[in-house]
């Protein structure tokens, strides 16, 4: 949106969703119920990614059978947070679905939301992370390392390199595919579960192909082992920002609606 002006300032992000909607329009984002409804969206996702992982995992080394090989437990697991992510996402995107802090980031440092939201975003992720994997404890026990990601010995950094790659990868898909206030529609969800049982399977064995820094500190505190956490954080985030300059050159500056991706739909304004 250029004023006309010569070398005037084109506003990106969501100052130009202000600027196409107006600051009374985008009232309807910054009303403390859309950003509650928001929140729990976020809280639902991310609470039940960890819940189905921790109890797949715990489920499968108690019931499921002897002598199973880790990379059919790596298959499974794979393939039902594939399915939830992207059930979730279809029902849950034209709220918010991020359901990942390294995501959040990356709408964040494009400038399609503020500090404050993107920080209550991150407090809900990890707290929902953590809640559904000792939801999962509480049914099932300890099984199974409740999905816990470790890198092989020796070979922290070498994971957390790895971590940096896939989640660039699986953060510069939403980022080109999100367009408009549906993050759900229509090959969001599918593409994020395809990446997810893609690389899930593959680098499931080495490290556990996290790619969701929450996703790893809630098997973590289940079982009372952060030791290795950091590189489940360092690594993502590290893929998120160079995501988000790979989008710059690839994409330019978001536009209006792939800035509403990240804000969701306003309540009341479904239509």
């Amino acid at each position: 949106m250029s004023s006309g002006q010569p070398g005037a300032a084109v506003p990106v992000g969501k100052a130009a969703l202000i600027a196409s909607v107006g600051p009374r329009g985008y009232a309807d984002w910054a009303n403390p119920d859309h950003r509650l409804r928001r929140l729990l969206a976020e809280f639902i996702g991310m609470a039940g990614l960890t819940f189905v992982l921790s109890g797949g995992a715990a489920v499968l080394a108690r019931y499921g059978g002897r002598g199973l090989e880790p990379w059919q437990v790596t298959l499974v697991l794979s393939l039902v947070s594939a399915l939830w992510l992207l059930v979730a996402v279809y029902f849950l995107g034209d709220i918010s679905a991020h359901f990942n802090p390294a995501m959040t980031l990356a709408f964040f440092l494009r400038r399609d939301m503020g500090l404050a939201m993107a920080g209550a975003y991150w407090l809900t992720q990890f707290a929902a992370g953590i809640g559904g994997s000792l939801l999962a404890r509480g049914f099932f026990g300890p099984a199974g390392g409740l999905a816990t990601t470790t890198p092989q010995p020796g070979l922290s950094w070498q994971a957390t390199g790895f971590e940096a790659v896939i989640t660039f990868g699986l953060v510069l898909m939403v980022l080109c595919l999100a367009d408009g206030p549906k993050l759900n529609g229509p090959f969001v969800p599918l593409a994020v579960g395809s990446y997810i049982l893609a690389w899930g399977t593959m680098g499931g064995p080495y490290d556990g192909a996290s790619m969701n820094p929450a996703r790893s500190l809630g098997p973590d505190v289940a079982v009372g082992n952060v030791s290795t956490w950091w590189v489940y954080l360092l690594g993502p985030v590290a893929g998120a920002v160079a995501a988000v300059a790979v989008t710059l050159v690839l994409r330019g500056t978001a536009t209006v609606g792939e800035a509403t991706a990240a804000e969701g739909t306003p309540l009341g304004k479904e239509g």
